[in-house]
């Protein structure tokens, strides 16, 4: 099996993306999405972003590579009567069932940056959108302090290391890599934009109640829980990822979570 499909179809993200809703809802209504837009919802989970977009009249296509989340996207807009919102199984790095300029808007919310082959990703992107369209990413941040890219930091020290050949997938959120990819698809750096913003994790419970969750459904954590276990050190783990957690916590009670995580949103105007 494509080892980046066995990964993020190993746990349940849809446990995580409860705490990205009210945050995916926000960001989705600051794309300026009209009645009619054909958007692709690229590494789109069970709908965080694509329900919404959805909801303001776009026709939405949401494309996962992960058939658990795109079983779990496609209930959830049945069950809203979301006739015009569908997923299918698919990968960021080769979409060949897509036509070429297909989209008036291609978003994707921290899902296309965990594809492998970046420069593939954006070439691909690029393909299908139409021209005078855009490209909307948003990408977590290299060694930045915030939430996620300290989980995923916290996480690779306790995991084997790649394979030869791996690019992590935190290179997106440098601005000289994003414009040296699009680069290869034809994109003029003037055409690429960037903006700090944050993104905000709010759950209904405890920081280390989220941390568990992370443990239990988040495909990177699983592995590096994992390699942690065989070496007798997964309760290291679970002490630094709660102590993560409980740090960044920013709601004024401790039985629920409100962490933002900082990310870099790159549009790239067609």
């Amino acid at each position: 099996m494509n080892p980046n499909k066995a990964l993020w179809e190993k746990g349940d993200f849809t446990r995580i993306a409860e705490s990205m809703r009210e945050s995916g809802e926000a960001l989705v209504k600051g794309l300026g999405i009209t009645k009619g837009l054909k958007v692709l919802d690229l590494g789109c989970g069970d709908g965080t972003t694509a329900l919404p977009e959805a909801r303001l009249g776009a026709d939405v296509l949401g494309v996962d590579i992960a058939r658990n989340l795109v079983e779990a996207g496609n209930k959830r807009a049945r069950e809203e009567g979301l006739t015009n919102c569908k997923f299918q199984e698919g990968d960021a790095s080769n979409l060949h069932e897509l036509k070429d300029l297909t989209f008036d808007l291609v978003v994707s919310i921290f899902g296309a940056m965990f594809a492998p082959k970046p420069f593939d990703v954006a070439k691909e992107m690029v393909r299908v959108t139409r021209t005078g369209g855009r490209i909307i990413m948003r990408n977590w941040i290299p060694d930045d302090p915030t939430l996620v890219a300290q989980i995923l930091r916290i996480s690779s020290s306790y995991s084997p290391p790649p394979p030869e050949g791996f690019i992590s997938p935190m290179t997106w959120g440098i601005e000289n890599n994003v414009i040296e990819r699009f680069a290869g698809a034809g994109v003029p750096k003037e055409k690429i934009s960037f903006v700090r913003d944050t993104y905000t994790f709010n759950f209904p419970s405890a920081p280390s109640e989220l941390a568990v969750a992370f443990r239990k459904y988040y495909g990177p954590t699983m592995n590096a829980f994992e390699a942690a276990e065989k070496n007798g050190r997964a309760a290291d783990l679970a002490k630094e990822l709660e102590v993560l957690f409980n740090s960044k916590n920013k709601s004024p009670s401790k039985d629920t979570t409100s962490i933002p995580a900082t990310f870099l949103r790159v549009t790239v105007a067609l």
